[in-house]
């Protein structure tokens, strides 16, 4: 059979143009000689829609959307799979979570997806009512099984959640010849490998080949890295999508006995971890600007490792004239680190102000002094100078409609290492979830395409420049051991004990982690950040700020 993988890039809301380009993609495909076309998830809303779903008249107008592809089928030859949400059949929750497979323009079959994760940045049993079991439908002969992400994800020795008491494969009968899977996978460090692993052992479990559909593009914070797959009956990958595009391939199925015959491309190389992760960057700072009208961005350009990657990740999605870089030199600031600003700029072939604030830092100063009195100087006035800082990108912003970037990475954001109302303002963060040992390994890698951050960035001492002589490490453990206290204690979920007994200094993981307790209402009012790792601040990660538990 021959069949067509649909790897969308919907928008949430952006109903018409999603279904208008699945249309585009179904009279190509017709005219390929297709005969069953896959789209993702929730391909007609964009994924995830959240409280949108709570709203009747955008659950009207998506049905209008759902409609509209249905009748498209009437006149092709091809059946079409895809992903909305429907009303559900039945008292309990309002919505179904439905794969629909429409032919001769009426739904032959209807899938509800069986397992609906509530987990990370997953809220769907908040609007959607559960299936009971898969569905099969009979498409040109063959008996294919409708999937919906979650529903293969249940699988014991996989590394995959485990997290219900059914497992939604068992209830298929023995007789289907095709697993299809439509997918609204976000990406994290590690994630494509992981799926590719659930998609073969979901084929050799079945004993049938598997189509994965992903979507790509991205939405507020999650970004979709698409890597749409086929896998042969043995869990061979025989095809799997370009990263993170919009992407449709035509492939031929055979079930027997050779599950992908020759006419289709052969599987591409997985790309490497850190070229992943600087694609996902720039695909979110994309989408996230086309999706809301802004056309260019402003950062401030300290002469450190964390703007600089920032300006070459916004230069790399949308080029050098869309990206202002302002260097704001204080009589802390060090002559290389202007120096190293301007050579990025140059670099990047981006515009770089100058716009020093020793006089407005002075003036604070002088108009508080007769309230500060006689107290000594301390971080406040370090603060002070990130608060005027802020102050002049924010109004940059709103005198030239440019979306301001904040800079911090993770490592930062987890500690506080960072202050409000200052170096914390912008519309949105490329790199909060990034942390700093990833930075320079991401840095380092950028280089290699094409040097664009100056050598002295990086081999430099981290410093915030607020005071004399200051340096990360003054305040801070060294960021390896940071960082890796940091991804056991947020992404693992360990307790202090557990991370002591891998070898760490008890002294340390307390402070560590009593920072990290301690900030969490700085983490609240941050920009949203690109979500990169397996356990992001903001979007997924719900802790109380008020608290009396503690975890040390």
């Amino acid at each position: 059979m021959r069949v067509s993988l649909f790897q969308t890039k919907p928008a949430v809301g952006a109903l018409d143009a999603n279904v208008s380009c699945i249309l585009d993609w179904l009279q190509d495909a017709a005219g390929q000689g297709v005969r069953m076309a896959i789209a993702p998830e929730l391909a007609v809303t964009g994924y995830p829609p959240r409280d949108l779903l709570e709203r009747d008249d955008f659950l009207d107008a998506a049905q209008l959307q759902v409609q509209r592809l249905v009748d498209a089928t009437t006149d092709l030859p091809v059946a079409l799979v895809f992903g909305a949400p429907l009303r559900a059949p039945q008292p309990g929750k309002p919505l179904v979570n439905a794969a629909i497979l429409a032919e001769r323009g009426r739904i032959v079959a209807v899938h509800h997806k069986v397992l609906l994760p509530t987990y990370d940045v997953f809220d769907e049993a908040r609007y959607f009512q559960a299936g009971h079991r898969l569905t099969t439908a009979v498409v040109d002969g063959t008996c294919v099984a409708l999937t919906i992400c979650e529903d293969i994800w249940n699988q014991p020795g996989t590394g995959s959640h485990n997290l219900y008491p059914t497992d939604p494969l068992l209830t298929l009968p023995p007789d289907v010849q095709l697993v299809v899977n439509l997918a609204a996978s976000p990406y994290h460090h590690g994630k494509p490998a992981l799926r590719e692993q659930i998609v073969r052992n979901v084929a050799t479990r079945c004993n049938a080949p598997v189509i994965y559909v992903n979507q790509a593009g991205a939405n507020d914070e999650l970004v979709f890295d698409g890597h749409s797959l086929v896998a042969d009956a043995s869990g061979r990958i025989l095809h799997r999508s370009p990263g993170f595009a919009a992407d449709h391939v035509v492939v031929d199925i055979g079930l027997t006995p050779d599950p992908l015959r020759p006419s289709s491309a052969p599987a591409a190389d997985a790309p490497d971890d850190l070229q992943l992760t600087w694609t996902a960057l720039v695909t979110g700072l994309r989408e996230y600007m086309a999706q809301t009208g802004f056309r260019s961005v402003l950062i401030g350009l300290s002469g450190g490792i964390d703007s600089a990657i920032t300006a070459a990740i916004a230069c790399d999605a949308l080029g050098s004239e869309r990206v202002t870089g302002v260097a704001m030199p204080s009589r802390y600031s060090s002559d290389g680190s202007v120096v190293d600003a301007l050579q990025l700029a140059e670099n990047l072939s981006m515009v770089c102000l100058q716009i020093p604030i020793e006089s407005p830092f002075s003036t604070f100063l002088e108009l508080l002094q007769p309230s500060f009195g006689n107290r000594p100087a301390d971080v406040t006035e370090e603060n002070l100078q990130a608060r005027i800082r802020g102050t002049i990108l924010m109004a940059l912003s709103n005198k030239t409609g440019a979306l301001l970037l904040s800079t911090g990475n993770k490592s930062e954001l987890a500690v506080g290492y960072s202050t409000l109302y200052g170096d914390m303002c912008g519309g949105l963060s490329a790199i909060s979830d990034v942390p700093k040992t990833l930075v320079y390994q991401l840095a380092h890698w950028r280089n290699g395409q094409g040097h664009v951050i100056p050598d002295s960035t990086l081999t430099k001492e981290p410093s915030a420049e607020l005071r004399p002589d200051q340096r990360d490490q003054d305040s801070l453990p060294p960021y390896d051991v940071l960082d890796a206290i940091i991804e056991r204690f947020i992404e693992r979920g360990q307790a202090a004990s557990h991370i002591v007994a891998a070898g760490f200094d008890l002294a340390t993981v307390t402070r560590v982690i009593r920072l990290i307790e301690r900030n969490e209402y700085k983490r609240r009012q941050a920009a949203p950040g690109l979500r990169v790792t397996s356990r992001a601040f903001g979007v997924g990660r719900r802790y109380p700020v008020a608290c009396g538990w503690s975890a040390v």
